[in-house]
């Protein structure tokens, strides 16, 4: 069982700043990619940016030199700081990380519950 909690989302004007944090715990033999994705009604799923166990990172193009990702390998912890934030980025976040249960099992990418941003204009 894998759980990713998050925190640190909330409402803000247009051009404030929130950093979002997200946890994983359980029975984790490693972790890889971890990520966030962000979504509004009616509309898909996307990603906003991910980080590698490595600190390799990737950004949706609508957030870069805005957002930044970082990881806290020894905690199980991704950032996402978010600054200059528009009333487009309202959405509800959501944490990714790509776990193995144990060292022979595939990778499965697991989900946090969500956590709402509103920015204000």
């Amino acid at each position: 069982q894998v759980h990713l909690v998050e925190s640190g989302g909330g409402l803000v004007q247009t051009g404030g700043s929130l950093r979002l944090s997200c946890a994983a715990s359980g029975s984790i033999a490693s972790i890889n990619v971890m990520g966030w994705y962000r979504q509004v009604p009616g509309k898909e799923r996307e990603l906003v940016a991910d980080i590698s166990v490595g600190g390799s990172t990737n950004y949706a193009d609508s957030v870069k030199g805005r957002f930044t990702i970082t990881r806290d390998n020894a905690k199980n912890t991704v950032y996402l700081q978010m600054n200059s934030l528009k009333p487009e980025d309202t959405a509800v976040y959501y944490c990714t990380a790509d776990v193995k249960l144990f060292l022979w099992n595939p990778w499965s990418k697991y989900w946090g519950q969500g956590t709402q941003v509103t920015v204000s204009s």
